[in-house]
């Protein structure tokens, strides 16, 4: 009957037909405008055809449909107002042609059926689902919502309570979870999936279930009394708002509309969908997180790419090795045992083994206690960690992860001395936050095998891992670290050597921002409730004490010794200075610019402390309110000229980079895309004048000359 590029409609026997999505260019269906415009001959085709019994919807990928094709959105969302309205009314149009048909369809869901792709799924009358299927829309963590009638036909199919859960939530679901709340009709084996939709369809079209009787509950406003539905929408509305605030106005958009659209009918629902649809697609949110969601696809290609580019394909890493146990060996051996890999963790201290194991333990307990893994399984990747004190344990590793202490002279000596007991292809990667990797390399014979691995703490928890780049390391290291990061479920970046590396450099240069504000007699606990009321995780005096107040000065001296131009200590002593002289180390001692206790869960929380606020006090005088603004634009300044730099001398090669580092290194708020994002939103030549307010005080607020003709051009980083 038709045949596409993306689908095809093949008549059965019984006068059924097979509407077979199979995208003839790539691995995966997805909604895109072939898709649609195929999608749309071919519903043409069916509504003049005769003697049609029923409509069966297949895949022929090993996923259904997983969604829209994001990488169009950027155009769609560009479209005036108008343009955009009218391209929602013809692709709803589509979906409620199907719904309308004059038989019975039934779709056969095999592996995701996402977004738009679950949508088409509950335009028909009934869904088939694969038991180790999942469906789902998960729009609103792109900042939007369903487009495509999900708000106005998922409620009407399981209740307003559930849908309104589903969608804010942008979770993916189970098939049995889908079942419980009819959002599908029949769990089956997946080698009976077609067979059994087909028999279910048959079923339909032989009036044995009542198909135009479960299609006017979806045409029609909900039951439930608008009283109780306006009780849900609150209880939800205050639950997100707990949970995120008033930074994702996605799904408190979807909670407005959907308590409004409830009571119409599905055309005017629909019509109201489209409306909040658009309005969403305007926001910095839907811009920020639909850049987030490229920016990782991105990195992961790119990570992917360094061996595709290499001449010899590069052999299995099957046994790791992490040199120094301790609380971050122990984190990187249990990441090594859950991926499957087989990990030898090595130490000269039993004590040291033994703690590292504590932790590969502990975490391994939680995964069970949580339910994520069975004893069984906990107990078989726990043998995956081998502790040993013998340095010929390591021989035949093909990857190994040094993770000793934080001294340039104890990593050289142990890196000189492991690489005398590995083969001479054996993969070495030093695990630091601010060693240079040039001078860790030196007394190496073989530099070309060696980079950084920079793995954020704590590891099993922490998606970021910096690989850095020496001037001798080759384009196959690069590979097989960036390979055994992706293999360890982490998301690598390649950066270039420098002092801090591209996170630590970029973020110190809020720190700075903080110790100039507090010298300057502002209060570090008005600071850091400004920093998180602004999005980030936690303010900066507040992530000094969980760094350690030791390792903040470490790191203030390398910055300070290795970009002396901007990394410039404005007074004699320093905030972080005199709370570590006082012998306050953060939380490892449970007092720094906080005191800590432990919680019922055994997990330190903060409390102001009056001793921390009177040793700045007698330094730097009573504390004065600063503008909130002001505030904000001394920390963020600070770090985005830093970033601007960083780009600038290549030691990250893209903004995508350079903003996803941040977001999974540091926790940067995703509703505002990065740093680079952020600049773009507030416009280049608005963060040049702001910045410059503020050179007098120091050079890390001083705008390049290239990011001064980007903004006088009205250039963009996006």
């Amino acid at each position: 009957m038709y045949t596409g590029n993306k689908l095809s409609l093949n008549r059965l026997e019984q006068d059924f037909v097979e509407l077979n999505f199979n995208n003839c260019n790539g691995s995966i269906n997805k909604f895109d405008r072939e898709t649609l415009g195929e999608l749309s001959e071919a519903l043409d085709i069916l509504s003049s055809a005769t003697n049609i019994q029923g409509l069966l919807l297949t895949s022929g990928k090993a996923a259904f449909i997983v969604g829209a094709d994001i990488t169009e959105f950027k155009a769609m969302f560009a479209a005036m107002g108008q343009q955009f309205l009218d391209d929602a009314v013809r692709i709803n149009g589509l979906m409620s042609k199907l719904e309308d048909f004059p038989f019975p369809s039934v779709v056969a869901i095999n592996g995701f059926a996402l977004g738009g792709g679950f949508e088409i799924c509950l335009a028909c009358d009934a869904r088939v689902i694969s038991n180790n299927a999942k469906v789902g829309l998960p729009e609103t963590g792109l900042g939007i919502l369903p487009g495509w009638g999900g708000t106005v036909r998922l409620p009407r199919l399981t209740d307003f309570a559930t849908a309104l859960q589903w969608i804010t939530s942008a979770r993916q679901y189970s098939a049995k979870s889908a079942q419980t709340v009819n959002a599908v009709d029949l769990v089956v084996e997946p080698e009976n999936l077609r067979s059994e939709a087909l028999q279910f369809l048959q079923k339909m079209a032989e009036g044995q279930s009542d198909f135009k009787q479960r299609r006017q509950q979806k045409l029609s406003p909900l039951p439930q009394p608008a009283d109780t539905i306006e009780a849900v929408a609150e209880a939800v509305r205050d639950a997100v708002i707990s949970k995120v605030g008033n930074h994702y106005p996605a799904p408190l958009t979807v909670i407005e509309l959907m308590t409004e659209s409830s009571q119409l009918p599905r055309e005017q629902a629909i019509e109201q969908e489209s409306l909040a649809f658009y309005k969403l697609s305007q926001t910095p949110e839907s811009r920020a997180l639909i850049g987030l969601f490229l920016g990782d696809q991105h990195i992961a290609k790119k990570a992917k790419g360094y061996a595709l580019a290499l001449d010899q394909k590069l052999p299995e890493l099957s046994k790791a090795g992490v040199i120094g146990a301790g609380i971050m060996g122990g984190g990187i051996a249990y990441q090594n045992a859950i991926q499957g890999y087989s990990v030898t963790m090595k130490d000269i201290d039993q004590s040291a083994l033994d703690l590292g194991l504590r932790e590969a333990d502990k975490l391994l307990n939680k995964s069970v206690g949580r339910g994520k893994l069975t004893e069984q399984q906990a107990l078989q990747m726990r043998a995956q960690i081998t502790p040993t004190l013998d340095d010929g344990a390591i021989a035949d590793c093909d990857m190994v992860v040094e993770a000793v202490v934080e001294h340039e002279g104890i990593k050289k000596q142990v890196l000189s001395a492991l690489e005398n007991q590995l083969t001479p292809s054996t993969y070495i990667a030093s695990n630091t936050s601010t060693i240079s990797i040039n001078r860790l390399a030196e007394p190496l014979q073989r530099p070309e095998n060696f980079c950084g691995m920079h793995f954020f703490n704590p590891v099993h928890s922490m998606k970021l891992v910096e690989v850095i780049r020496g001037e001798n390391t080759s384009d196959s290291t690069i590979a097989a670290v960036c390979g055994y990061a992706l293999g360890l479920g982490k998301k690598p970046i390649v950066v270039n050597d420098c002092p801090g590396f591209l996170v630590n450099r970029v973020l110190f240069a809020l720190c700075f921002g903080l110790e100039m504000l507090v010298e300057q007699g502002a209060d570090f606990q008005q600071i850091d409730s400004l920093a998180e009321q602004w999005g980030m995780p936690m303010g900066p005096a507040y992530l000094m004490d969980v760094v350690g107040i030791d390792t903040v000065n470490h790191c203030h001296g390398v910055m300070m010794e290795g970009l002396p131009e901007r990394f410039v200590k404005t007074a004699d002593i320093w905030p972080s200075e005199a709370i570590f002289k006082a012998g306050r180390l953060g939380q490892k001692n449970a007092k720094g610019y906080y005191k800590y206790e432990l919680n019922e869960k055994g997990k330190p929380t903060k409390m102001s402390d009056p001793d921390a606020v009177k040793i700045l006090q007698d330094l730097f005088g009573p504390c004065r309110e600063l503008d909130q603004q002001e505030v904000i634009d001394r920390l963020m300044l600070a770090m985005a000229m830093e970033m601007v730099r960083c780009l600038e001398e290549g030691i990250v090669a893209s903004p995508a980079e350079a903003d996803m580092a941040l977001i999974y290194g540091v926790g940067f708020p995703p509703f505002r895309g990065g740093i680079c994002r952020w600049m773009d939103e507030e416009g280049l030549q608005s963060i040049c004048d702001r910045a410059d307010q503020y050179v007098a005080l120091s050079e890390l607020y001083r705008p390049t000359d290239k990011l001064r003709e980007m903004a006088a051009a009205g250039k963009t980083f996006y």
